[in-house]
């Protein structure tokens, strides 16, 4: 049933009675609705009860209040708030279907989002949070449960890129989870929505979201590497423009990559990040999320950190022991499919389209020959073993 458009006093004395609402298919962490103004049309959007329900909402707001000073505007703008039911009234926007090029125009929004802030909001939202020395642990023990040798110098190196994230400089702002779907592409350019997990930090935590698949989404994508040059060009060309800095180091985006590979977190849906050890689970089950299953994605993120890693001197031994990991589970679970090279058509987000059904593969392909894992083209579905 849906549930009662929440529209209290305060916001009718501002922007008067709705004519009509609609409910809208959103997350399970919150209720959307479409509402009718006198005027205009309007999103509103109330974060449900939950332990962490006023956080999410206070860091919706002030990073929407952060991103409201980009020209042109990269997300909807902020007609009202209602603290005490947790409620926001966005401008409503026309979401387009993306072009097959839309992670470029994506990455010149990023920059210019996380170009919003800077030092002076320092006490605005918290600070990032990377992976730590457990995440380390669990890593190292499910490259044991594969059988995988771990050399003499992997240890220090994931320690030590474990403080290099810590200590990450930077004041961007970060969307949080910046997924396919968290972004509209409308006919005045990308828009994000979705500001429950913004903090401050590297831009460069989520311009890796390009290179190692999206890893706090339902639907993990890759591209061709000229697209992905071709993005991570336009995000530090618009960075550049915004700043007039530019990040060069190319090590920490590196970095970046690496340390969401470590993160078994990054495997299910926000919903089941309880401290749950989930990279313990992959040598005894897989399971679907979305677009790609947990193990497909974790050998996509492998492949990303093996070749990235290679010229990297700070990761020298985790190269070998990703690329080592990476094709130990193709050996042993040979009908792994490569993660999806198109953006889904539907969108999770409920302001686009309602969330894609849950499909099982049909295909009758042979499995991929490992070596051409790289270069195979989009499976539907999930695959389960």
């Amino acid at each position: 049933m849906p549930s009662p458009l929440t529209f209290g006093d305060e916001l009718r004395a501002e922007l008067g009675t709705p004519q009509s609402s609609r409910s809208l298919d959103s997350s399970p962490r919150s209720l959307v609705w479409s509402v009718e103004l006198s005027e205009r049309t309007a999103v509103v959007k109330q974060v449900v009860d939950g332990p962490d329900a006023d956080e999410r909402y206070a860091r919706e707001v002030a990073a929407l209040r952060l991103a409201a000073r980009a020209e042109p505007p990269v997300v909807p703008v902020l007609l009202a708030a209602d603290p005490g039911e947790r409620v926001l009234v966005l401008e409503h926007l026309e979401h387009r279907h993306p072009s097959g090029d839309w992670i470029v125009d994506y990455a010149a929004a990023l920059a210019r989002l996380h170009a919003t802030a800077g030092p002076e909001d320092a006490d605005v939202l918290p600070r990032w949070q990377g992976p730590d020395n457990a995440d380390i642990d669990s890593f190292l023990s499910l490259a044991a449960a594969l059988q995988v040798p771990v050399g003499p110098g992997v240890t220090h190196e994931l320690g030590e890129l474990v403080k290099r994230l810590d200590q990450a400089p930077g004041h961007a702002l970060l969307h949080g989870d910046p997924c396919p779907g968290n972004d509209l592409h409308t006919a005045e350019g990308v828009r994000f929505v979705d500001f429950e997990q913004a903090s401050l930090g590297s831009g460069l935590m989520e311009l890796a979201y390009l290179y190692i698949g999206f890893p706090t989404c339902w639907c993990v994508t890759t591209a061709p590497q000229p697209l992905l040059e071709r993005a991570e060009s336009a995000y530090r060309t618009a960075w550049l423009t915004a700043t007039g800095s530019d990040h060069e180091n190319q090590d920490d985006l590196t970095d970046a990559c690496t340390g969401w590979l470590l993160r078994g977190d990054a495997l299910v849906e926000r919903a089941h990040r309880d401290g749950t050890d989930h990279l313990a689970r992959i040598p005894h089950e897989d399971w679907e999320w979305g677009t790609a299953t947990a193990r497909q994605r974790l050998v996509h993120r492998l492949g990303v950190v093996s070749r990235r890693t290679t010229d990297h001197t700070s990761l020298s031994e985790v190269s070998g022991l990703t690329a080592d990991m990476r094709e130990r589970m193709l050996a042993r679970w040979p009908t792994l499919r490569p993660v999806p090279t198109e953006r889904p058509w539907r969108g999770w987000h409920s302001w686009i389209e309602a969330p894609p059904p849950k499909t099982r593969s049909t295909a009758t392909e042979q499995p991929l020959a490992r070596a051409d894992y790289a270069r195979a083209p989009r499976q539907a579905g999930s695959t389960r073993s």
